[in-house]
């Protein structure tokens, strides 16, 4: 029986992830005449071209494509097998980058709060977190993040998940905005006012809106930006309302106090939201990696951390 050399998985993976020979070779640590010599060995092991020229660069073959996942998936889990056990976990000698993608609310809302909790018992572990561009599980798959914190969307049946916490959400304008003088705010005020929207894709429509569609209503939408912070700044400067989640807006009011924004319960019911850790199931044993999930819990559920109002 003729085994597979399965040296050749590891440059498989190189070659599809990055799609150039030169590219895998210095992943890989090997000259651009070995990697092109590995990839016709590859070509004649799998039967398909794999890599294929289009003009300056080079492109997947189809059949490339549908292994691509495959192929990153079994490298990552042979290199699983191979890693040395740890039967104990010494948190003050643990030298360890964690690489967690998330949203700027949660950095900003309980980011020093996490810091300070691994600081005080694992000095040597780094916490690098990483913009969330878009809603995949690839950087989990490839190894490339080792917690993904935020809502639920777009991942694998294979991706392993724990709830955090439920949050919803709010209204905010500066102080002495005309919105505060009313008793009681109706949805039609609510709606009558322009509102500056956050939305990394510029999208405009969202639960909100939806929410005041079932009233039969639409908001002027004034503005678009790209994160919390920045509809904070437009809102704090101008009658304009911007809409943030509570626990970060909780967060900013610890931070700063509330000399200057005003937060206000919003007339219309949007879907509650729940926000979850998740990881690769090659994490779920390792120890280091379950610490750390521990620490994000331990951090969300406090009781600070979940006393979001208002309502």
């Amino acid at each position: 029986m003729n085994e597979p050399d399965f040296n050749l998985l590891l440059a498989l993976d190189a070659l599809l992830s990055e799609a150039s020979v030169a590219g895998a070779a210095r992943r890989l640590g090997l000259s651009a005449s070995a990697m092109s010599r590995t990839l016709t060995r590859l070509r004649t092991t799998t039967g398909d071209p794999l890599l294929v020229r289009a003009g300056r660069r080079m492109v997947l073959t189809p059949h490339a494509q549908a292994i691509q996942q495959r192929a990153n998936s079994a490298t990552m889990e042979a290199r699983s097998v191979l890693t040395p056990a740890v039967s104990a976990l010494t948190l003050p000698g643990l030298e360890r980058t964690f690489t967690l993608r998330t949203n700027e609310g949660f950095i900003e809302t309980f980011g020093p709060r996490l810091m300070s909790a691994v600081a005080a018992v694992a000095p040597g572990v780094c916490l690098c977190f990483v913009p969330k561009a878009e809603k995949d599980a690839a950087p989990l798959r490839e190894g490339r993040v080792d917690l993904e914190i935020g809502v639920l969307s777009g991942m694998g049946p294979e991706i392993r998940l724990q709830a955090l916490f439920r949050d919803h959400f709010m209204g905010v304008v500066r102080q002495g905005h005309p919105l505060l003088q009313v008793e009681t705010l109706s949805t039609e005020g609510y709606a009558a006012y322009g509102h500056v929207v956050s939305s990394r894709h510029g999208k405009a429509q969202g639960p909100v809106d939806s929410a005041l569609a079932e009233h039969g209503m639409q908001r002027k939408i004034a503005a678009i930006v790209p994160g919390f912070s920045a509809a904070i700044a437009v809102a704090q400067c101008s009658d304009l309302i911007a809409q943030v989640p509570a626990s970060w807006f909780a967060g900013l009011q610890r931070r700063f106090g509330g000399r200057t924004l005003q937060g206000f319960a919003l007339p219309v019911k949007t879907p509650p939201i729940t926000v979850s850790q998740m990881w690769h199931p090659r994490m779920e044993v390792d120890p280091a990696h379950r610490w750390l999930r521990q620490q994000v819990l331990s951090v969300c559920q406090t009781p600070d951390a979940v006393s979001f109002s208002p309502r």
